[in-house]
């Protein structure tokens, strides 16, 4: 899907990329959305570029990511998508400042994006260096709130582990610190990449040459360091809540184990006494005597209650 931005418009248009097709000279921003390979190519022969592959936008190296070719400044990035979903995670999108407009390229839909298109119609951006502010304004804006969310289910599990009702079920608030910490790990993974590319973006010459658009850079690089951070301190926190669980884990079952080795020594004795007593012998004297049965009760007892008061002594129960 092929849709721009142009200059006094009140909402993005979509449009048949094709041969001959051109933006004009109004357009600010065009947004390619899993583009067909006509609009991809009518995209590059309007605006003299090569637009990376998805493959080229996966990479891993940081110059197949950041770099600039014919006058154009090509920037890429892992942003978050499909957050709100059971199985959020990282696309590629690439952000292109050439001849005074943004060209973005992505395959997945973003809600950032949607955000910012209704913002900028309403602000009527002026130039493609301060829409590319403006929609990374609107993308660190989204990461936070998905931290902040995040944020708050850790704080939830951590008061289920603590205020926790004996013999209570830990898989649920295990599970989701398992999902909060793999989302957490998206979110900084998401952040580092856009670092990186803020860094980059102050080589633009759309930026560098505007003193109001490189002070924004810097407070945007500010703002990914400081969510960066708290993604950071936000992991160290997941770690200790599941530490916490898995020792609550273990002093419960080692609680049970111990109970059960209480009752078998407790039990011990008396079981041996009466498996002395009831054996078939001829020759026992006890089996003729009158106070033999409760002689033999008495020590049951006794066996049981001694050790029970040892344990009380060291300080085992």
């Amino acid at each position: 899907m092929l849709q721009v931005l142009r200059r006094g418009d009140d909402a993005f248009r979509r449009e048949a990329g094709g041969p001959g097709w051109w933006p004009g000279e109004a357009v600010v921003w065009i947004d390619l959305l899993k583009p067909s390979r006509a609009e991809e190519l009518a995209v590059e022969a309007s605006l003299g570029v090569d637009l990376p592959t998805p493959a080229e936008m996966a990479a891993l190296e940081p110059s197949s990511r950041l770099y600039q070719e014919r006058g154009a400044t090509f920037m890429t990035a892992r942003l978050l998508a499909r957050s709100h979903e059971d199985a959020p995670f990282a696309t590629p999108v690439t952000f292109v400042l050439v001849g005074g407009r943004l060209v973005t390229l992505r395959y997945e839909e973003l809600r950032a994006f949607n955000v910012f298109s209704g913002r900028a119609t309403a602000a009527d951006e002026a130039r493609g260096a301060t829409a590319l502010l403006g929609l990374l304004d609107a993308v660190v804006e989204r990461l936070a709130h998905v931290l902040d969310d995040t944020a708050a289910r850790v704080e939830t599990a951590s008061t289920a582990i603590f205020n926790r009702p004996r013999a209570g079920d830990f898989r649920p608030t295990l599970t989701g610190l398992a999902q909060a910490q793999s989302l957490n790990a998206l979110i900084r993974d998401s952040l580092v990449s856009l670092g990186r590319l803020l860094s980059y973006a102050a080589l633009a010459p759309e930026i560098a040459e505007s003193p109001g658009d490189a002070a924004h850079l810097v407070s945007l690089q500010h703002d990914v360091q400081s969510l960066i951070e708290h993604a950071g301190q936000q992991a160290a926190h997941v770690t200790f809540l599941l530490d916490a669980a898995l020792g609550l884990i273990n002093i419960e079952q080692n609680g049970i184990i111990k109970f059960f080795s209480v009752v078998a020594v407790v039990f011990m004795p008396p079981t041996l006494i009466a498996s002395i007593y009831g054996m078939n012998f001829r020759v026992m004297p006890e089996l003729a005597w009158a106070a033999g049965y409760p002689m033999a009760i008495g020590l049951m007892l006794v066996a049981a209650i001694l050790p029970v008061l040892w344990f009380r002594y060291r300080g085992w129960l």
